[in-house]
């Protein structure tokens, strides 16, 4: 990084469930946080639709920029990361025509089966690119919508994900992110480009998106509105990798090539950097996904339920008492260990009426002991994730084209300590926890970048390694891990 060089930035990195404005300043190659604003990114459910409320989003960025200028806080640019397939539909005045659906929506869920049917099948679309086959990717979304005749799919002009819609918004210009677009399963993965022949089965083209520019690219400068209403000046807002995982995973303090990552979070995402994608019938058989990375680089990833399954029997929990999750590890570390497992990326667990019903009838369905505490309930999901993650890891290795030696543990499921040991413990590897806040400090980096202030990633990675402190994980008791596992994959190919 350049010396002498003190500069600030903003990141925007919204979640499934929240979101939050990230202050980050690069001070002597170090890089110091401030959490500026928290706000919930609810899903709304109208008529048994469920939406996003883009501009409750909007609207709270909007109010982190108003606390920078109140503050008189002096910042280089903004960047947006979100998560990623889900879009905006934009008429032909530029107008948002509707709130855009979620992901976890119903409405897809046998998507897949019917666009096999009448178009590709799934090891052509697979190999078409390269993206595992999910019911919510993008490319369903949209066929979705064909086929249910909606009413503004035949007016749509643009499609704009995410992170690109809500640029836009404080923008007034329009670009399609080189790897928030390569989750929608409508990309080719060696050429980085939208597959046209794909499209035209939904009736679309390349028009219909904006132009794909690469992480570090300036999307423009904060418009006419936004400045009058926030009294902030010319404010650049940069495209950095807008998919959160791969804001993440540019941000993981690894200090070689030799490891993979658990970016842990609402979903759990395993992966290893690939110099090249890797679309072949072993990465099909195994559904592992090809995702762009922020420098360059291709996310070669499977994607696992993650916190998702403890945050819906949070809420449940809730219902009767407050509960923290400090409070849930607790009740799981004094339950009794192995005693039913899951499927943690079984369908019945993807948007269930209750989360708590589902894992019981799940483990009454496959002849396990049904867990009742919150503690058993808890630990069944712990250990499920963990065995889930060595059941992914085995996976990696046999593709991937150097020895994994280490995990890294990105996101905020690395502060779970009790799920970084039984991870460690499952798959006898060392884990290294942290940071908990990687995406944003991904986000920052490629503003950074952006501004010529860091040069690459090795630059990048060497700086949030001074910045934070790892926690480390040791495996233990492989040997009685190794036995369980057997009982878990008997449990898996049941499900």
């Amino acid at each position: 990084m350049k010396e002498n060089k003190l500069a600030s930035f903003l990141a925007i990195d919204l979640g499934a469930t929240s979101g939050r404005a990230i202050l980050g300043t690069i001070r002597n190659d170090k890089l110091e946080l401030k959490e500026i604003n928290r706000f919930a990114n609810p899903i709304i459910d109208v008529n048994g639709r469920l939406y996003w409320d883009l501009f409750h989003l909007y609207s709270e960025i909007m109010n982190s920029l108003k606390y920078i200028q109140s503050q008189n806080i002096e910042i280089q640019s903004i960047g947006i990361d979100t998560w990623g397939v889900d879009f905006v539909s934009f008429g032909k005045d530029g107008e948002p025509l509707r709130m855009p659906y979620s992901y976890r929506d119903t409405h897809t869920f046998n998507a897949p089966d019917k666009f096999f049917e009448k178009f590709f099948s799934k090891k052509e679309t697979y190999l078409k690119t390269g993206i595992q086959i999910m019911n919510f990717n993008s490319l369903f979304q949209l066929f979705t919508q064909q086929e249910d005749d909606n009413s503004i799919y035949s007016i749509s002009d643009k499609f704009l994900f995410m992170p690109d819609a809500l640029s836009y918004l404080l923008t007034n210009n329009m670009v399609t992110e080189y790897t928030i677009a390569s989750t929608s399963q409508m990309l080719n993965p060696f050429t980085r480009s939208f597959d046209e022949e794909l499209l035209s089965k939904l009736n679309i083209t390349k028009d219909n998106f904006a132009p794909i520019v690469f992480p570090g690219t300036i999307i423009g400068t904060l418009s006419e509105s936004v400045q009058k209403n926030t009294d902030l000046g010319t404010i650049p807002v940069i495209a950095v990798a807008g998919h959160d995982t791969a804001s993440a995973v540019i941000a993981t303090p690894a200090e070689n090539e030799n490891f993979a990552y658990l970016s842990s979070g609402t979903w759990s995402l395993m992966g290893i950097e690939s110099k090249e994608p890797v679309v072949n019938e072993e990465t099909y058989s195994l559904n592992f996904t090809n995702e762009g990375g922020a420098d360059g680089s291709i996310r070669l990833l499977k994607n696992i339920c993650g916190m998702w399954l403890i945050e819906q029997c949070r809420k449940e929990w809730a219902r009767e008492k407050d509960i923290s999750y400090d409070e849930i590890v607790l009740a799981a570390t004094e339950s009794k260990p192995f005693k039913c497992y899951i499927n943690p990326d079984a369908s019945c667990f993807a948007s269930p009426e209750s989360m708590i019903n589902e894992i019981q009838n799940y483990c009454k369905q496959t002849n396990q002991f049904i867990p009742q505490s919150i503690g058993e309930i808890a630990r069944c999901i712990y250990e499920s994730l963990a065995f889930r993650y060595k059941q992914v890891l085995e996976n990696l290795k046999k593709l991937a084209d150097f020895p994994i030696d280490t995990l890294h543990i990105i996101g905020g499921g690395s502060q779970n300590n009790m799920l970084n040991n039984f991870t460690a413990n499952a798959i006898g590897l060392p884990v290294f926890a942290g940071p908990s806040e990687a995406t944003a400090m991904g986000n920052i980096m490629m503003q950074a970048k952006a501004f010529g202030l860091i040069s690459n990633k090795k630059e990048m990675r060497k700086i949030i390694r001074n910045s934070v402190s790892l926690s480390k994980f040791e495996p233990q008791d492989t040997n009685i891990w190794d036995e369980h596992y057997f009982e878990y994959l008997n449990v898996f190919r049941e499900s």
